[in-house]
């Protein structure tokens, strides 16, 4: 989740995983097969599970490291949940925690106890825990002195408290915050390497045991244990995970966007064959792209280049911790008024609370243009109608659509969040700092729930 004074909403990824994406022969070629159905008579669920797990360990990037997969629940849709949650399992004995996952920070935290502000129930339906640092034989706590303290200094979020302990204090860009105390434990987890599937696996990482929550994170209504970060910092687990040579410095995630939400999250590069890259901007906190120009049906937007160059604040940040998309001023009026135009003869425009929605009987994919953000090295992101649109309602038979972009004023920042990435095989090369993107529809998806 971006600074604090970006307006946004939290929300995270949910999981599941690729039927199938491609096959590759040696020397590059590739294989065209013909399949038949095998027959799974006899064999137990899990028998079948842990056969699909080392299968989709196939699908995903062959790496020396291993790849991991978290569940998860939820969906991008503001009007139902809102957010992606998975799960995780930390500390001796294991207790599970259902975490938020956020590209747009780097650390994870959970509840600890004695914490002032955080729900005690939700209305997730999920149970809520507590990380109690003292019931787990393998918990240490981060001192002042202790070199990892220095890795929340390259956020500046890190600090010392009057006991030698190694603190943080987080505000996201809703308002909401988090402080508390790092701890090192061991975290859980299934992992897959090459052809084997290592059940039950675990690695000690750092992360924060928050002891006072405010702001959104105090409410219950959409209450979680803590939030996944998921950026580039040290703090980060995937910089951990992939610093101990436990997997690779990737990931990548296909967010489903209808039929209640799902797709995949894994630790690892999903194969995709029509994935296209672009750069990220270097020496920047957050998953900075160079966005150059924005099409509405083929045309250019007359918008000034400038606009999305990143520099201090400003420029274009891919953020699955937030929900809708954002434009900055400049280049949010010639986007509306380029569908407004469109749209014209086949729908009635309407404001409502200041948002830019169209009346119509026509469903929004037979009127409403393509729209194609261009970024740097000639890779551009194709968005349908329901990718920039949110419908709200109906009246008298007629459905509301609504941009679901809004508009930043006077920060010139761009950001592109779940309504945006879902429907999108999205791949985090950090390795190679990059990310890539192709359409996919994710609900072509096996559904890959493992207890971690």
């Amino acid at each position: 989740m971006p600074p604090a004074s970006n307006p946004l909403v939290l929300v995270v990824v949910a999981v599941v995983v690729l039927s199938a994406a491609a096959v590759f022969g040696s020397g590059g070629k590739s294989l065209t097969l013909t399949l038949e159905r095998a027959s799974h008579n006899g064999l137990e669920m899990s028998e079948l599970r842990d056969r699909d797990r080392l299968r989709h360990g196939r699908i995903l990037q062959q790496q020396p490291t291993g790849v991991l997969d978290f569940p998860v629940e939820g969906t991008y849709d503001p009007f139902l949940v809102g957010l992606y949650f998975t799960r995780v399992k930390l500390g001796t004995p294991p207790k599970e925690f259902y975490v938020q996952i956020d590209t747009g920070s780097d650390v994870l935290w959970v509840s600890c106890n004695s914490c002032n502000g955080c729900p005690t129930s939700s209305g997730l339906q999920i149970p809520l825990e507590f990380f109690d640092p003292s019931s787990s034989s393998t918990a240490s706590l981060i001192s002042c002195s202790d070199r990892r303290c220095a890795l929340g200094e390259q956020s500046s979020d890190s600090f010392c408290s009057n006991k030698n302990q190694c603190g943080y204090t987080f505000q996201y860009g809703d308002g909401s915050g988090a402080s508390g105390f790092y701890s090192s434990d061991l975290m859980y987890f299934d992992t897959i390497v090459g052809n084997s599937l290592a059940s039950n696996s675990s690695a000690r990482i750092v992360f924060g045991c928050s002891t006072s929550q405010t702001g959104d994170l105090t409410k219950s209504d959409r209450a979680v244990d803590g939030i996944f970060g998921f950026g580039q910092q040290g703090f980060s687990v995937v910089s951990q995970l992939s610093s101990q040579g436990i997997t690779p410095n990737v990931f990548s995630h296909c967010l489903k966007g209808e039929n209640g939400g799902g797709g995949i999250l894994v630790l690892g590069q999903i194969v995709e064959p029509n994935i296209v890259y672009t750069p990220l901007v270097p020496s920047q906190p957050h998953y900075n792209l160079n966005l150059q120009s924005i099409a509405v049906n083929g045309q250019i937007l007359p918008i000034d280049p400038a606009v999305f160059q990143t520099s201090n604040n400003r420029g274009t940040i891919i953020d699955t911790g937030t929900t809708l998309a954002y434009l900055s001023e400049e280049a949010y009026d010639p986007f509306v008024n380029a569908i407004t135009q469109m749209v014209s003869q086949s729908t009635r425009p309407l404001v409502s609370k200041g948002i830019q929605c169209y009346l119509t009987t026509f469903s929004a994919s037979e009127i409403f243009p393509p729209v194609s953000l261009n970024f740097a090295g000639g890779a551009s992101m194709l968005l349908k109608p329901e990718d920039y649109l949110l419908q709200q309602n109906s009246i008298g038979g007629a459905a509301v659509w609504c941009i679901g972009f809004q508009k930043i004023q006077g920060q010139g920042i761009t950001i592109l969040g779940d309504l945006v990435l879902k429907d999108k095989i999205v791949v985090y090369d950090l390795a190679d700092q990059r990310i890539g993107w192709v359409n996919y529809d994710c609900k072509f998806l096996v559904p890959f729930c493992t207890n971690i």
